[in-house]
């Protein structure tokens, strides 16, 4: 999938009237038919089966559906267990560029990702109270990078107590391992299914707390789509499927170097240092010489994670790279506005560039997440920052680890809340 793209100047996108809000619709029943048509292939490769459980308990009623984000396929699963019944998605905003009419049409909602959305309740509540229509979100609000839960939004509780309806629950299972995003778009052959249910009825959310509600999505959203392989038996015995495991494994956990690993083919290997390990079916690591370190890649990347947090709170963490940058101020197109140079810090963000009339900073606090893609509409790897104003989409040009990025900026996010309850 690609986007349109246009060069312009920095100041006159700057200069360009927003995107204005506007209320979501109700599906098109034909769109609806032609997305459940054009899913068929792909769930058919994938001989897509789901289970339900206490689903009599939304008959007639719309509802918020929530569901696991793990690769492509996941809407047109959602076509196949939802279809005919009208639903509306919340999607992020530049999947509108250059499409809004047909992603209007089909009933998606546009939302910025990680940056504080106040219209969104309401737009979610009109699909829900007007229009009476479900509402398909996904709370993860991005791909897991390494096939386990990506953290939740706070307060999600309280979204669910405001709604007063139904919540129903997606999880696949080998949705993930079918379609990594670390791995380039190179689909595997594996079986996917899903599981669906009534996970609470609107009496059932007045009986909880929001902390409570909040713990059970924590819970129902806790999965690793790894250790589902190994204990299953799910054999991925492509020829390709270490392709582009660098992007999540970026530091060698034997010698500490960054930016020195490469996936390739079946093995991931380290420039640096020379260690090899071997990317079983099973979807395991194997040293190829030596002892393994880290068998299972979700341990490996948690390590990763704890490597961050301990530079941020030592003060060495820094991210500093040359970037292309695009801007979204609208639906039209994503806008080239030529190149600059990213700083990530324990203060937060800055990007400059644009030949000195660009300098945008952003505070830990401006979001729990990081938009982080792979590949991004086949641009490249992407960092995304901004507000609501403006969205800006920076490129690195060298090796920098956009997973290194989303990670500090979560756990950045998660040491300043803790800092300031202190105080």
């Amino acid at each position: 999938m690609k986007i349109r793209t246009k060069a312009l100047s920095y100041e006159k996108v700057m200069a360009l009237p927003r995107g204005e809000r506007f209320k979501p619709q109700k599906p098109n029943i034909f769109l609806s038919s032609v997305i459940r048509l054009a899913a068929i292939p792909d769930l058919l490769a994938t001989k897509f089966t789901y289970t339900t459980e206490r689903m009599e308990e939304t008959q007639g009623k719309p509802c918020l559906i929530l569901m696991n984000h793990s690769s492509f396929i996941d809407l047109k699963i959602a076509s196949k267990i939802f279809y005919p019944k009208p639903y509306g998605i919340v999607c992020t905003s530049d999947g509108f560029v250059g499409k809004k009419w047909l992603m209007s049409m089909i009933g998606c909602i546009p939302t910025r990702k990680f940056v504080s959305d106040f219209m969104l309740i309401e737009d979610i509540k009109y699909m829900l109270e007007e229009k009476k229509t479900s509402v398909l979100m996904y709370p993860e609000a991005s791909y897991s990078f390494d096939g386990t839960a990506t953290a939740l939004p706070r307060k999600m509780g309280v979204l669910l107590k405001k709604l007063g309806v139904p919540v129903v629950t997606v999880i696949t299972k080998g949705a993930f391992a079918r379609d990594p995003l670390y791995n380039m778009l190179q689909k595997r052959k594996v079986r996917v299914s899903a599981h669906v249910k009534c996970l609470l009825t609107p009496q059932e959310i007045k009986e909880k707390s929001t902390k409570e509600l909040d713990e059970l999505l924590d819970r129902e959203f806790s999965f690793d789509n790894f250790a589902w392989q190994k204990s299953s038996g799910v054999e991925v015995d492509e020829p390709f499927r270490a392709d582009g495991l660098h992007r999540i494994l970026y530091k060698c956990c034997e010698c500490g170097s960054e930016g020195n690993t490469e996936g390739k083919g079946v093995h991931l290997y380290c420039g640096n240092c020379g260690k090899k390990w071997e990317l079983t079916p099973l979807g395991e690591l194997e040293a190829v010489d030596g002892k393994t370190r880290f068998s299972h890649i979700p341990d490996w990347y948690a390590w990763e994670r704890d490597c961050v947090r301990e530079e941020l709170e030592n003060g060495t963490y820094r991210l500093e790279a040359d970037v292309i940058i695009r801007m979204m101020v609208d639906y039209k197109a994503v806008y080239s506005v030529g190149t600059g140079k990213l700083i990530h810090t324990v203060e937060g963000f800055r990007l400059t560039g644009c030949d000195g009339k660009l300098d945008y900073t952003q505070s830990p606090l401006a979001g729990y997440g990081l938009y982080a893609d792979y590949f991004w509409y086949e641009l490249g790897d992407v960092i995304c920052i901004g507000d609501n104003d403006v969205l800006y989409y920076c490129f690195p040009q060298d090796n920098t680890p956009v997973a290194k990025t989303r990670m500090a900026a979560e756990e950045l996010y998660k040491l300043t809340k803790q800092k300031r309850k202190k105080k």
